[in-house]
């Protein structure tokens, strides 16, 4: 009885752990059992300020953003719904790359190693191929708001930046 119980804990344990995604994903991934319970309801409850969308929309031109997240992770289930929404908001027809780290913020290719990910979500962006900045964890005001301010070179400084 007790290797049974063992053995239902064990597959039950290993089901959790195959439910969460590890590297490149598309955001369709997130819009599928179980992932959607997060995804869909923090997608609708978050309401974009309208202004500061007006303002961004002008700076998106060549602008690439890569996203780090995990499935796992209570920010990341908070903040990158919000921030798809605000891309689509915004109609937001560049590219973005979304990369699912397990917990301990590694990717099967490296690349959260080689692009310092040490705490997520990690949103970065690009322009031109450069990286302009990133919010880590979470904004220092709101996703719109810290987007603004990086994207039109204002001062930024992420939650972790010295």
């Amino acid at each position: 009885m007790k290797t049974l119980l063992f053995m239902g804990f064990f597959i039950g344990s290993l089901t959790g752990i195959a439910q969460e995604l590890i590297g490149t994903i598309d955001r369709v991934a997130l819009t599928v059992e179980p992932h959607n319970e997060w995804f869909d309801t923090e997608y609708t409850n978050y309401e974009p300020f309208a202004k500061t969308l007006d303002q961004i929309q002008p700076l998106l031109k060549d602008v690439e953003i890569e996203v780090f997240m995990g499935t796992w992770c209570s920010d990341s289930q908070l903040q990158v719904p919000a921030f798809f929404r605000i891309l689509d908001e915004l109609e937001f027809k560049g590219k973005t790359t979304l990369i699912a780290v397990d917990e301990d913020k590694k990717t099967p290719s490296g690349s959260a190693a080689a692009k310092g990910i040490t705490n997520v979500p990690t949103f970065i962006f690009y322009k031109n191929g450069t990286e302009i900045h990133r919010i880590v964890e979470s904004p220092i005001d709101f996703l719109e708001d810290d987007m603004l301010a990086i994207l039109s070179g204002a001062a930024y400084k992420h939650t972790y930046e010295d």
